[in-house]
């Protein structure tokens, strides 16, 4: 009898420790920052919340927090209706580049930083227009838009970003020097600020081998300049495009339509966005949306600190010069794409990246 009681609670204990065993190893796995999705950050252990930030950041930031981790999966339906609801609105498929087509001579641009100003085509302002629409017929499949936020740096996602079949680039961002490992070197479309042609290169108006050198990173990409948005721009983005022409460089110019970044403003402005202007990484990423398949956003992150580790960021991947917090509404973008990650519309890549991903 006493035999039979020992081996009975022998037996009892051998199974409470294996189901504490199972239970540890249950656990262990749930909360292992080495078992979430690879090259997706964890938020098991919450980074606190700088309190120097505005309120809206703040409330960015621990959204990212709580929503970017989950496993992210293209929603197809989501994407069709997205994509529908833009090129609807704003046609950026055939209207979003002033071309031959669709801007002929006599006809009047009206500047759309400036609602007032318009100007008359004339046949040699025409002759500077894209002979076609310099897009093809059919989409790319994947499209990676790249931003120049510090969370770039050290990202090791050159490779992945020159995996895409089209690359878009803002603001004539460096490429060589030690950052082809982090923002790769493919251009297919980059755009330029005329503050950049202004500051770097005298506007234009001296000596145009420099600016011309500077673009050979680009390759025999699309030079996409807004020059009608406001009538200072109109001169120099001329000039940007005759001293291509005048030093036979492969790159093409092209300029931004401002009938579309009218339209575009106007179906932000439906999406709760009320910006001052749209930055160039918003209208790159909508016309990325009508044009793409599967979009890949790069290097959009408007914040001084990272989302997930423990240090602060430059506001650039190459300097840290601060951007026109009055003009862009950056957190509140950043949201709207944030919102589009979570609904599988686009990707936002905001950890490190490796083959694959």
């Amino acid at each position: 009898m006493r035999g039979q009681l020992l081996k009975s609670l022998f037996s009892l204990l051998i199974t409470f420790f294996c189901l504490g065993t199972m239970l540890t190893s249950v656990l262990w796995y749930m909360f292992d920052d080495n078992n979430v999705e690879p090259h997706q950050p964890s938020y098991k252990k919450s980074i606190p919340v700088p309190t120097n930030l505005c309120k809206g950041c703040r409330e960015v930031i621990v959204k990212v927090q709580k929503r970017y981790s989950k496993t992210w999966k293209k929603q197809e339906d989501n994407y069709q209706k997205f994509r529908s609801q833009l090129n609807s609105k704003c046609h950026g498929f055939d209207k979003a580049i002033i071309s031959q087509a669709n801007t002929p001579v006599g006809s009047k641009l009206v500047y759309d930083g400036e609602k007032k100003r318009t100007l008359q085509v004339t046949p040699e302002l025409f002759s500077t227009f894209a002979k076609e629409r310099p897009f093809p017929n059919k989409t790319w499949d994947t499209c990676a838009v790249v931003g120049n936020g510090g969370i770039l740096t050290n990202s090791s996602c050159g490779n992945t970003i020159d995996s895409a079949q089209f690359v878009i680039r803002c603001n004539l961002p460096p490429l060589k020097n030690g950052f082809e490992k982090h923002v790769g070197i493919k251009t297919d479309l980059v755009t330029a600020n005329p503050s950049i042609l202004l500051a770097k290169y005298g506007a234009l108006m001296g000596r145009r081998h420099p600016f011309v050198e500077s673009l050979r990173s680009y390759g025999n990409s699309l030079l996409l300049l807004p020059a009608f948005s406001y009538g200072q721009n109109t001169p120099v983005c001329l000039r940007a495009f005759y001293t291509m022409e005048d030093f036979e460089s492969p790159i093409r110019t092209i300029f931004l339509n401002p009938e579309y970044l009218q339209r575009l403003d106007l179906f932000w402005h439906s999406q709760g966005l009320r910006p001052v202007r749209l930055s160039t990484g918003l209208i790159m990423v909508s016309l990325a949306l009508e044009l793409c398949a599967n979009v890949h956003l790069y290097g959009f992150w408007p914040f001084s600190n990272h989302p997930y580790e423990f240090h602060v960021l430059t506001n650039h991947y190459y300097d840290n010069r601060p951007s026109h917090a009055n003009f862009h509404a950056m957190p509140a973008e950043f949201d709207l794409l944030l919102q589009l990650h979570t609904q599988g519309v686009l990707k936002l890549h905001l950890g490190k990246c490796q083959s694959g991903t």
